[in-house]
């Protein structure tokens, strides 16, 4: 009897067993192909499959389609970073990039691309001081195939940069040099040496580029469409209850509830399935992403644009076609928080990486320096969080802690004393700022001596001289060693009650600016473009930098990032230089500035305008195509509009005078 127990026993763990095996493997067949999270130095390539060896184990031979064909010879042969790329041309100032003028006739949109080179930090004008040689291809704009430079030496050192597949036959030998394409395929690219680009249509901005498209940012009830691309383009609809595999004759066939024409915009749908056997794929596959629609990739044949520093699965599902059922199960049962999260990362890369031809090639020219530099140089973080790569320059820092918007994230909190002023004096002999004393805060002159006015407090000063250029004071001085920058000018008067609560208000948001007077902006109907007032009204898109708080990395920004062009534009227009500064933080953080308390009694005094407040002669008002210079070359308006003033919470409680902390600033 006992042994007749002992064999149940036996058999019953037996049966659990294979059934766990059974389960195990059955899950491990319904899961997508998801490819591996980038590791810096090891660049994955497109698709990897996660399940070849267990699909062998449930077919027959020869019931699988066969995988692509044969691969072909890459370019350069064997060529790879460390044996085809000398970076000792590049240990002194980085990545200087030199591009080679065209030969002959070039189209506007040509011009525009060199032009935005020409006014990045990459760009010199000397190919002896270079450390990368960059080819333009002329094959997609007019027609004619390029030709080998005299300084090629076999291609090292050089970048080929092909925005549109080239139509004509190669004319030279690559050798040693980098390709950066449009959608390569897997079998031609060279990971970590070439760099795959998103395939552009002809009519892609040059710069700024158009936002992203998704309209609901958190997770919606309802059924998730599938937008399902065409041969013959255009998009069809189906929920994903629906038996519709496109991809596999096997699946019953579903024209779904509606089709739509092509060209027309993409639905709102929730997931793009993308087949990637066609060579228009690529194109959808950008299309999908402006739009806020996780793409679906079925086998694609081609690499992923950047694919060696953009983490895809956190946007992009790559999935097999050879399991049509499975692949619509696994979407079903995706939960909506994991939706939300993949379509508001499309959002973050197209607007990053993607919405304009400027960004795509910047983004090019990073993951070459960040080769140079090392894996050290942008933390994946860095690339795969707003505001991404090209915003966190890895001069100022390799540690997303020191950005302003990384530092909350990281879980660190700003110090009390992390505080610096800088006073933009005009030529001497000059009157000084009026900050009355406060019992926390002093005041440390740098070499020469303070005026006797200054009262004694813990606040950093760093002194700039008015003779400089406007621009200078946004420059990132050595001096600077604090996170936090109050901007004051020579008219500024304020109390120290006042500048203590906006610092304790910066603090909480330290990637915005906090100023104490407002301006906004508008679109003029009248003269068809943007128009600028310094009046008091209950909205507000920009803080006069004549009193305001912001972190030091803007200062970096403004002299590393912005075009050179602007720079000047500012020195040219000194009312500018408010509305410049205003640009680049909205650009960076996708947020308004926040308004705190300024004294009433100096605010009736003196008007607001955009020279700043304090007694005096009225200031000039900003020059009237300023707005619109800047707008122009940002490619967009990215200043927002905000109600929002931030007052001490006890101002108008009953309590005891003595118990307000800035009882100073409540109004009469």
């Amino acid at each position: 009897m006992q042994s007749w127990r002992r064999r149940k026993s036996l058999w019953l763990a037996l049966s659990a067993s294979w059934l766990l095996l059974v389960l195990l493997g059955g899950f491990s067949l319904l899961r997508l192909a998801l490819p591996p999270r980038p590791r810096p130095g090891a660049p994955q390539g497109w698709p990897r499959w996660l399940d070849a060896e267990l699909l062998q184990s449930f077919s027959q031979a020869g019931e699988l389609p066969e995988d692509a064909a044969s691969p072909q010879a890459p370019h350069g042969g064997s060529c790879n970073w460390g044996a085809c790329f000398d970076t000792s041309k590049c240990r002194g100032d980085g990545l200087k990039v030199f591009v080679y003028p065209a030969s002959g006739p070039i189209s506007e949109t040509h011009h525009r691309i060199l032009a935005s080179i020409e006014g990045s930090r990459f760009h010199t004008f000397s190919p002896a001081g270079a450390c990368l040689l960059l080819l333009l291809s002329l094959d997609a704009q007019t027609g004619e195939c390029s030709s080998m430079p005299l300084q090629w030496n076999r291609g090292r050192n050089h970048l080929v940069l092909r925005l549109h597949p080239a139509p004509c036959p190669k004319t030279f030998q690559l050798g040693q040099a980098m390709v950066a394409e449009a959608s390569p395929t897997v079998d031609s690219f060279r990971p970590g040496f070439d760099v795959a680009l998103p395939f552009l249509p002809e009519a892609h901005p040059l710069r700024g580029g158009a936002p992203g498209q998704l309209q609901q940012h958190s997770p919606q009830p309802g059924i998730a469409l599938l937008a399902l691309e065409e041969e013959r383009g255009g998009w069809r609809t189906a929920d994903t209850g629906s038996s519709a595999c496109p991809w596999d004759a096997r699946c019953e066939q579903d024209p779904g509830p509606g089709q739509t024409q092509r060209g027309e915009t993409l639905p709102n749908a929730t997931f793009c399935l993308i087949s990637g056997h066609r060579p228009e794929a690529a194109s959808r596959f950008l299309q999908a992403l402006q739009a806020g629609c996780i793409p679906v990739l079925l086998s694609p044949r081609w690499e992923l644009p950047f694919s060696e520093v953009i983490d895809w699965t956190k946007a992009a599902i790559v999935a097999d076609e050879r399991l049509p059922l499975q692949v619509l199960a696994a979407l079903q049962e995706m939960s909506p928080a994991r939706v939300l999260a993949l379509r508001q990362q499309t959002q973050f890369l197209w607007d990053a990486y993607f919405s304009s031809v400027e960004k795509v090639i910047h983004t090019t020219l990073e993951v070459i320096q960040d080769r140079i530099f090392g894996t050290s140089a942008h933390p994946s973080l860095l690339w795969n969080s707003p505001p991404g790569a090209l915003l966190a320059l890895s001069t100022f820092s390799t540690s997303p802690q020191d950005f302003p918007f990384y530092h909350l994230q990281q879980g660190m909190p700003w110090g009390r004393d992390n505080l610096n002023l800088i006073w933009r004096a005009p030529p001497r002999p000059f009157p000084s700022p009026d900050i009355s004393p406060g019992p926390r805060d002093s005041l440390l002159s740098n070499e020469r001596p303070l005026p006797s006015s200054w009262p004694e407090t813990a606040m950093p000063l760093t002194v700039i001289d008015g003779h400089r250029k406007v621009s200078d004071r946004f420059l990132p001085y050595s001096t600077i060693r604090t996170d936090a920058i109050l901007s004051l000018d020579a008219r500024s008067s304020l109390s120290t009650s006042e500048v203590d609560f906006a610092f304790v208000v910066w603090q909480s948001f330290p990637e915005r600016m906090v100023g104490f007077l407002t301006s906004s902006h508008f679109w003029d109907e009248a003269h068809g473009g943007w128009g600028y007032t310094a009046e008091r009204t209950n909205e507000f898109s920009m803080v006069l930098t004549t009193a305001a708080f912001y972190h030091r990395y803007y200062h970096t920004l403004f002299t590393h990032s912005l075009p050179k062009a602007l720079r000047t534009l500012a020195d040219e227009a000194p009312t500018c230089v408010d509305v410049l500064m205003n640009f680049l933080v909205a650009a960076v953080t996708k947020l308004p500035p926040i308004k705190v308390p300024y004294g009433k009694q100096r605010q009736e005094a003196a008007p607001l305008a955009s020279r700043g407040p304090g007694p005096g002669p009225k200031p000039q008002a900003p020059a009237p195509d300023c707005i619109n210079q800047i707008a122009a070359a940002f490619g967009h308006m990215p200043l927002l509009s905000s109600r929002l003033r931030l007052d001490p919470v006890l101002f108008k409680d009953p309590v005891s005078v003595q118990r307000k902390k800035y009882r100073s600033l409540e109004k009469p």
